[in-house]
């Protein structure tokens, strides 16, 4: 934006629903100011959620974690959204452990319509839970032989079409019908709206404005091989006007924006599309409309009725079949005192069921109906509560809470029932919609609300003790949990490697924890001690393809230099002469991140890999060679380590007899041939992103972008095209 003169507002905001040119240009002539009230209202939020969240997770995490060993999480995470939402799916557990089912009866009959065809009547009394008491009925009904009917109707009933689609219901029929987790339709929908298919795809709203063209989407839909015959008709006949929904004032709702075909789009971007444009022509399609027939019977002293439905305008169930009104058999026509041969009456025991578990349709339905979340966040808090192993998802996308979610909650109603139940969460996000429309002032609200968590916070801190006690019934100290790995260096005594998330090892004796790198595999290395602390080093792999490294535990956790990063390695360590260090195995600076240093991983051969410290880049050479090492020299062109290959005499690639060479893995073109770069199959969080240290000391220095034979350019994109393992 131009320089701001004598206080002429520069910054403005652009409102547009979908990233079409007619949606920006009007949206550019249309420029408004930014809704202050809004952005204290996110603000209150954003703050509110991470001061709260942070306070009880790190207490929970911390306390729970250094008790126990099998927790299988690596976060005990609380947040005023998560847990309501873990509440709703643990009352439901709850239900279903406290069901007693009932037996009860009912009676069933069958008349004789014609020669070949018979009706089955459904019991007015629906059933009865006294045995002796449905015997009497069914003794009543069978000394008769013949079925009176006492009254008929026919009436023409409508079933409406649906709303038009809003962020929530879009979520819901992506569970229960696509098999869509919510996150993963949520970004899925996101995807499609970036590229242009549909509209903002973040919308309470369910009712259009009278302004909205809803010929101009339905027209781009006129050619489409699945729907072109409905939409033609519809354009031709004259639309119908959508029901009248809910305006929540942000975004219109979900409309498909051009067409597009399954090869266009493929697997479940092209089937979320395809029910987003379903459900949008369905809303300006006309409603189903059928004649529903009803027939009552009296047999001996007892009513039973048969109903029965006929089509007469499928509407909008023909562009939504699922939505299609039952094929039914059509009932005899009859009147008032006609009677029918009874077939057979008889008596069937059945029992009561108990609830199933919350599919995420239904849990996304109770987190809107008492206010937990936003349309935007609903699909985050339930992804959260399955990655912290509170939920499993199972068939059929329900909820089935584990141990670990059980416990917290049942904790949480010990402590302070309020910490998860909705309503607090639900008064809340009433007071951030005051202070959206301007009736609620920022700060009073804030200052309120963190005044009345700080308080819950201290008194579910003094009173842990309760949830302890449930998690002790529940899961292992972490003296009883593991097996024996590595030596501590303080006691010399076998620590316990306890796998479950998160991985570390623990020192009983010491009653110390060391945390591990995740998301790969850990052994002993060697029975090497690290020249610091004299704990025995560990070696972390993230499978064949990937990386792998040793560590030291202390270390590792207690960084012995200002550069050394918790978490990292001994690929990271500037220990000037350890033989495990960056200092020793080093080589130069990583060709793709600019701030790692590659690497020799000394425990890959014969296989070599040489990998980034930082990111995921590794580099397979040498393979079959006896032995490699990283000299003391460094290259004159790109100041990086040499390397001492020792080759197979069989399989070597010098000229002559030659197994002996020495030479930079950059610019030397003997090994230029001998390395292939790859991506890891998967990496450790600590090797993402930037870092500081530039790998200086021993010549692993930054090397110049683009020298000739340095492998940059044109080897890390064909690469990057031939690989991602």
């Amino acid at each position: 934006m131009n320089q701001a003169h004598s206080g002429e507002k520069t910054v403005f905001r652009a409102r547009f629903s979908s990233i079409t040119d007619t949606d920006i240009c009007t949206a550019m002539v249309r420029l408004g100011e930014p809704d202050h009230n809004e952005a204290l209202s996110v603000d209150a939020r954003q703050e509110l959620d991470l001061r709260i969240g942070c306070a009880f997770t790190r207490f929970q995490t911390k306390y729970f974690q250094g008790k126990y060993g099998n927790l299988d999480s690596s976060l005990i995470s609380f947040g005023p959204c998560q847990t309501p939402t873990l509440g709703f799916c643990v009352e439901r557990h709850d239900k279903i452990q406290s069901f007693k089912p009932e037996t009860y009866w009912v009676l069933q009959a069958k008349v004789d319509a014609d020669k070949d065809r018979s009706l089955l009547l459904d019991w007015d009394r629906v059933r009865v839970f006294d045995r002796e008491i449905a015997q009497m009925f069914l003794n009543m009904t069978k000394l008769e032989k013949e079925a009176q009917v006492e009254a008929t109707s026919r009436k023409e009933k409508a079933k409406q079409r649906p709303l038009a689609l809003n962020t929530v219901e879009m979520l819901r029929v992506a569970s229960s019908s696509l098999g869509m987790g919510p996150q993963h339709a949520m970004q899925t929908a996101e995807r499609l709206y970036t590229q242009g298919y549909i509209s903002y795809p973040r919308t309470e709203t369910t009712h259009y404005p009278e302004s909205f063209d809803l010929k101009g989407p339905l027209r781009q839909q006129a050619n489409h091989p699945y729907w072109a015959d409905t939409v033609k008709r519809l354009l031709a006949e004259g639309i119908n006007r959508p029901r009248k929904g809910h305006d929540a004032g942000d975004h219109p709702p979900i409309t498909p924006m051009k067409s597009a075909t399954e090869a266009e789009l493929g697997g479940e971007a092209w089937r979320l599309y395809e029910y987003i444009t379903r459900h949008f022509i369905a809303t300006v399609s006309h409603d189903c409309k059928y004649l529903q027939s009803t027939i009552s019977f009296r047999i001996g002293p007892e009513r039973f009725t048969c109903t029965g439905k006929t089509v007469i305008s499928p509407g909008f169930t023909e562009i939504m079949p699922w939505q299609s009104v039952p094929l039914e058999e059509s009932l005899p026509t009859c009147q008032r005192g006609d009677t029918f041969a009874v077939a057979e009456v008889k008596m069937l025991e059945k029992q009561t069921s108990p609830p199933d578990y919350l599919t995420e349709a239904e849990l996304i339905t109770l987190m809107e109906k008492h206010g937990i979340g936003t349309d935007a966040s609903i699909p985050v808090h339930i992804n959260n509560i399955c990655q912290r192993n509170y939920v499993v998802v199972e068939s059929g996308r329900r909820l089935k809470p584990t141990n670990l979610g059980i416990v917290l909650v049942h904790g949480y109603y010990k402590i302070d029932v309020e910490l998860v139940l909705p309503t607090i969460r639900s008064a809340v996000e009433k007071q951030l919609n005051l202070i959206a429309q301007g009736k609620a002032d920022y700060r009073q609200v804030l200052g309120h609300t963190l005044d009345v968590f700080k308080r819950k916070f201290h008194y579910f801190v003094d009173s842990i003790a309760g949830m302890d006690e449930l998690m002790e019934v529940s899961f292992s100290p972490l003296a009883a949990t593991g097996k024996p790995l590595s030596r501590c260096g303080k006691c010399h005594r076998f620590m316990k490697y306890i796998q479950a998330k998160p991985s570390r090892l623990h020192c009983s004796h010491c009653d110390e924890t060391y945390t591990l790198p995740q998301n790969g595999t850990i052994k002993l290395y060697k029975e090497l001690r690290c020249p610091l602390d004299d704990f025995e080093l560990v070696l972390w792999s993230s499978g064949s393809r990937g990386k792998s490294y040793p560590l030291c535990p202390y270390c590792s956790n207690h960084p012995p230099f200002r550069d050394m990063k918790k978490g990292t390695g001994c690929n990271e360590c500037t220990h000037p002469t350890c033989q495990h260090s960056l200092s020793m195995l080093g080589i130069g600076q990583c060709v793709e991140c600019e701030s790692g240093v590659l690497v020799l991983d000394p425990t890959s051969g014969p296989k070599w890999r040489v990998a980034c410290n930082r990111c995921n880049v590794v580099a397979h050479c040498f393979e079959n060679a006896h032995r490699v090492r990283v000299s003391a020299d460094t290259c004159g062109t790109c100041e990086a380590a040499l390397l001492d290959v020792d080759f197979n005499k069989a399989r070597s690639p010098l000229p002559g007899d030659g197994t002996q060479h020495t030479g930079c893995v950059f610019c030397d073109p003997v090994f230029q041939e001998l390395v292939e770069l790859k991506h890891a199959a998967s990496c450790h969080p600590m090797h993402r992103g930037p870092g500081r240290r530039q790998g200086r000391g021993r010549g692993r220095g930054r090397r110049p972008a683009g020298k000739p034979g340095t492998r940059r350019p044109k080897d890390k994109m064909s690469a990057l095209a031939a690989y991602f393992v």
